[in-house]
């Protein structure tokens, strides 16, 4: 067996060369990658000796030769191939470990120059892969160091045995993962030159190109996590995938502990309880339901934050998702466990609390560990598929300082509703438009959500409320956005708000404005908007 190694990044190369050398296993190596494995102690055999041809154009040309593509790509069990080999002197290549250049780090580098990106590019190692990949049931191809340990597995199994071999099961799935690599490479490759603003008379070693935000093409690859039961409804199917490098604290990184398979649904609703929760700065509990915050809380407890977010809407939390951003301890669980909950969620779970849900063996308990700055973690584009299309946009990563208010009206606003403002804008972000929400005291107090006319988003905040038996006197209202008219203040002032929140812009904002003034409430202007379809 013979195995051909160029790698760019050498992490675990030389202890992985050491293992295939001490399985009678020839090296043939490239460049720097020979050179470090030659003086490590390595019997290495130099790509330039094989081919005849010695590496030149600063290294762009080395693999690029029959000698290596021919003992790649010949198929062993074709008699027309080893006879062409033969006569040609060519030796099959049994085993190829490649690793690109780092294109996708290297773009990533603020000031990275086009002719650094364009270096960057790897034209031999692709080809080596691909004609590997394409030969998989001769040849095993060997793309990322996490799979030197099961490729050494079985060759020293098969040695044991006298073979010395990879299985087609594992020579089939190096194949399936080499091409994914590549078709994650070259879409890098697309997305980055398909960005660049290209102006010829700035072009020098040192020209840093203006990139578009959107590129020219979009390429985004995913892997798949798991097969679902059934997406939205039991007569679609679905499956979860996730992004290549997830951000730490997003849902994607969570492991659950115990309960059913999520479902399609759990998932979506799931990922909108613990972005909406992730928000929070203090102890906070976020109950969701049908993509909807239907109470969210924040308190000196997780149980605290818990009672008060229940209390805002205990029907719509029955069967809903439950999201901390603190760890769950005992009294926190005991009460959640009195509820039906499809998922819970938080960054860790004490040992007492996992036991509280363990005679619950249907609730699923998911643990995601956030990151220090858990609060800023967004996905950086969201997407929304359209009929044979796509919807891109930046994520909603605006966040609303006190400073960025602009009071409207003769009333000014307490501290404490300026307070109560902030927090129930937050919640505003994550509830789906037209959204209406009244809070008080770091607790929602009536939500109203998704309605076409704002003015019945309005209306339904506050049959919540009365639902809840929850009074509404006092309280501050968040509109995601303005109010096209009086009708709607009217309604939220007549249910007891004192204070309004909403974004403004409207023709008819003065009409507001005076209709505030004329109910003696405070108005603030935010200044942006929220909408969520």
């Amino acid at each position: 067996m013979r195995a051909l190694i160029s790698v760019s990044d050498k992490t675990g190369i030389v202890e992985f060369a050491q293992q295939l050398h001490a399985l009678g296993v020839g090296l043939i190596s490239t460049g720097g990658t020979a050179k470090l494995l030659a003086d490590k102690g390595l019997p290495v055999t130099e790509v330039a000796e094989v081919t005849g041809f010695p590496e030149m154009l600063d290294g762009r040309v080395k693999t690029l030769h029959p000698k290596v593509h021919g003992g790649l790509l010949a198929r062993r069990d074709t008699p027309e191939h080893m006879a062409a080999l033969q006569a040609h002197g060519i030796d099959t290549i049994d085993l190829l470990i490649v690793n690109l250049y780092p294109f996708e780090a290297t773009v990533a580098k603020p000031g990275c120059t086009l002719a650094d990106a364009i270096e960057n590019i790897d034209i031999g190692g692709p080809a080596m892969v691909r004609s590997a990949a394409k030969n998989w049931k001769d040849v095993g191809i060997v793309t990322d160091a996490s799979q030197y340990a099961d490729v050494i597995a079985e060759l020293k199994a098969t040695h044991a045995q006298g073979q010395c071999k990879l299985s087609d099961k594992l020579r089939f799935s190096l194949s399936v993962a080499a091409f994914n690599r590549i078709s994650q490479y070259d879409g890098a490759i697309s997305n980055y030159l398909s960005s660049v603003n290209f102006e010829a008379e700035k072009l020098s070693e040192a020209y840093v190109p203006e990139r578009a935000q959107f590129s020219g093409q979009f390429n985004e690859q995913y892997v798949k996590v798991q097969d679902l039961r059934y997406g939205e409804n039991s007569h679609q199917q679905a499956a979860w995938y996730r992004d290549l490098a997830p951000a730490a604290g997003s849902l994607a990184t969570g492991v659950q502990l115990q309960g059913k398979e999520l479902s399609y649904n759990n998932i979506a609703d799931a990922d909108a309880a613990w972005e909406c929760v992730k928000s929070f700065e203090a102890t906070a509990c976020v109950i969701v339901k049908h993509a909807n915050p239907c109470g969210v809380a924040v308190g000196a407890s997780a149980l605290e934050a818990y009672s008060k977010a229940f209390q805002t809407d205990p029907t719509s939390a029955f069967g809903g998702i439950i999201a901390f951003n603190r760890p769950v301890d005992k009294a926190a669980a005991d009460a959640v466990s009195k509820q039906f909950v499809e998922v819970l969620m938080a960054p860790d779970f004490s040992a007492d609390a996992i036991e509280v849900f363990k005679s619950k063996v249907n609730v699923r308990l998911m643990k995601i560990a956030l990151p220090a700055n858990y609060g800023q973690v967004r996905n950086a584009l969201e997407t929304k598929r359209v009929g044979s299309g796509l919807l891109l946009q930046s994520a909603d990563k605006h966040e609303l300082a006190l400073t960025d208010l602009k009071i409207v009206t003769v009333k000014q606003p307490t501290p404490e509703e300026l307070h109560d403002l902030l927090f129930a804008w937050k919640v505003a972000k994550f509830v789906k438009s037209n959204a209406i929400v009244f809070c008080q005291n770091g607790m929602t107090m009536g939500v109203g959500a998704g309605q076409m006319s704002r003015l019945d988003s309005a209306r339904i905040a506050s049959i919540k409320a009365e639902a809840a038996k929850l009074s509404l006197q006092n309280t501050v209202v968040a509109s995601d956005a303005f109010f096209p008219f009086r009708d709607g203040l009217d309604v939220v002032v007549d249910a007891g708000a004192t204070c309004v929140a909403q974004p403004g812009g409207s023709m008819r904002d003065q009409e507001v404005i005076d209709a505030a003034n004329e109910r003696g409430v405070a108005m603030v202007f935010t200044g942006v908007r929220h909408f969520r379809h």
